[in-house]
């Protein structure tokens, strides 16, 4: 088998349906869109109409809201960093920070820090620099010798 041997199935696709070419091909004249009005003129963008009825996203109330001021945190448990140690691919002996774990493929990219949760155990000594941690993983970490770094936040004036 070569390349342009290569088809689809038959009837994979189907053919592209040619409207308004004469009442013999029973798609002529209005081209299956019916007489006059809005949708079978061109330009139609009716989408969330509901005929004049009070539109569905205005009979539900609004509630919440959404802080843009909110941090984005890369989560990161135990378990995986004592995975990712036991795989080879993090030294416990570094320094371990968000620059370390997306080397390792912990994390995808840095958001506004990396907070540590204390899903799995962890058996290595590690020092771990993070933007924010779980007092139970700082306690799983602590209890296998190692540290938790956390900046302190700024006091509220």
């Amino acid at each position: 088998m070569k390349l342009n041997d290569l088809r689809d199935k038959d009837g994979a696709t189907q053919g592209r349906k040619r409207v308004g070419r004469g009442i013999g091909s029973g798609k002529g004249k209005t081209s299956g869109r019916g007489v006059k009005g809005q949708k079978s003129r061109s330009g139609v963008a009716i989408n969330g109409y509901e005929g004049g009825q009070m539109a569905i996203y205005r009979r539900l109330p609004k509630r919440g809201f959404n802080n843009i001021f909110a941090k984005d945190f890369n989560i990161v448990s135990v378990g995986r960093v004592q995975a990712a140690i036991d795989a080879g691919k993090l030294d416990a002996k570094s320094d371990i920070d968000a620059d370390a774990l997306m080397k390792a493929g912990l994390i995808g990219r840095i958001k506004d820090g990396v907070r540590l949760l204390a899903d799995g155990e962890i058996k290595a000594k590690v020092k771990f620099s993070v933007a924010g941690a779980s007092k139970a993983a700082i306690a799983k970490v602590e209890k296998a010798g190692g540290t938790v770094t956390v900046p302190e936040a700024p006091a509220a004036e």
